[in-house]
């Protein structure tokens, strides 16, 4: 399998988790190898995989985005800061999509184990460098979510 075949799992399940929390149309960008990249205002929720496959996936969400995700997750109550719920509920939705994603790899004969989500903020990505495997997901009226993921060899 590539590379891009790893990370396509984790999109389909990110659409399809998002779809169903959130109740909003998902476009997917096109899949791309760059930099890693830090916007600002984002917040990351960081999951990691051993097993056959192993490496570090990264799902950025801008921060209104987040809360939107957060306050639709919690029935529609508006949420104004990400405080220790809104970061429980998110890294819950990246533990729903990561599991989500390993299931589909599983299927495809790929034997993939997460750790925990975890909550990460700006400043907690500054020491993470390199190349990832990048995708957009637009959720059209809500915002955009980046999923980067590092494959180690």
């Amino acid at each position: 399998m590539k590379d891009h075949d790893f990370l396509d799992p984790f999109l389909e399940s990110a659409t399809s988790v998002i779809q169903q929390v959130c109740n909003v149309g998902i476009s997917r960008g096109e899949m791309a190898e760059k930099e890693w990249i830090y916007p600002e205002n984002h917040t990351w929720i960081r999951i990691g995989m051993t097993g056959q496959l192993q490496g570090t996936v990264f799902f950025g969400l801008q921060e209104e985005l987040a809360l939107r995700i957060v306050s639709a997750m919690m029935g529609g109550f508006p949420i104004q800061e990400m405080d220790e719920m809104s970061k429980s509920a998110i890294s819950e939705l990246g533990n729903m999509i990561s599991g989500n994603a390993s299931t589909i790899l599983s299927n495809r004969g790929v034997t993939v184990d997460i750790t925990p989500p975890l909550f990460l903020l700006q400043d907690d990505m500054q020491g993470i460098s390199g190349t990832a495997l990048s995708a957009p997901l637009d959720l059209h009226d809500m915002g955009r979510m980046e999923i980067q993921m590092v494959v180690v060899d």
